[in-house]
């Protein structure tokens, strides 16, 4: 096929993968919502930081370690179950702080949560990165896209910024939705609410990488 088509097809596959609600739909709103603007921004290129290497890592064929050997995908699974496991309990905990309204406990939620580009890109980029289920994807699906003949690391890294390209986009149109209810998410009570259901969902996520094989 040429590469045109393999092109085409490609974005109709990560497409669909880029709207399906998940880890980082969840962190992107959460951030956005708390009026957070620079922090959000920040996340979302953390995560196509972290897609970025995934692709390049792939097409040196790096990423196929992690099918290869038991071994590494199993420590960076555990690494990335414990990173998640622990950001969404800081958020639901920060909230039970909230509720005891200790005037020093919110100083240090609002300091843990800053909002700053270097910050957010940080949070992204461990999400990103400590979950070896999105290197096993690309190891499955990207070299299926490349045509034969066709360089194999240039066309890789292309493919990646397709798939980082349709993330940006879609994250931009989630920011802005975000910024909508902004006012509202700020209050207090929602703040809470906000807080507690991302927290549980990204710990949801945890267990999940935690039990899955």
């Amino acid at each position: 096929m040429a590469i045109g088509t393999e092109l085409w097809s490609f974005t109709l596959v990560v497409g669909l993968l880029t709207l399906t609600p998940g880890l980082d739909t969840a962190l992107i709103l959460r951030t956005a919502g708390l009026g957070h603007r620079r922090r959000a921004w920040g996340v979302v290129l953390g995560i196509q930081t972290g897609t970025l290497l995934w692709g390049a890592l792939t097409s040196l064929g790096l990423t196929a370690l992690l099918t290869a050997s038991q071994l590494a995908y199993e420590t960076l699974r555990w690494a990335g179950a414990g990173y998640l496991l622990w950001l969404g309990a800081r958020m639901v905990w920060s909230t039970v702080r909230r509720t005891r309204g200790t005037a020093v406990e919110d100083g240090v939620s609002r300091a843990a949560t800053a909002d700053t580009l270097g910050g957010g890109w940080r949070q992204g980029a461990l999400t990103n990165l400590l979950n070896p289920k999105i290197g096993v994807f690309y190891v499955a699906v990207l070299p299926q896209f490349i045509p034969a003949g066709a360089p194999h690391f240039t066309t890789g890294v292309l493919l990646a910024c397709v798939h980082i390209l349709l993330g940006v986009l879609w994250s931009t149109a989630l920011i802005y939705c975000a910024r909508a209810l902004s006012g509202w998410l700020r209050r207090p009570a929602a703040r809470r609410t906000l807080d507690r259901v991302t927290g549980t969902v990204i710990v949801g996520f945890g267990i999940r990488l935690a039990v899955t094989d």
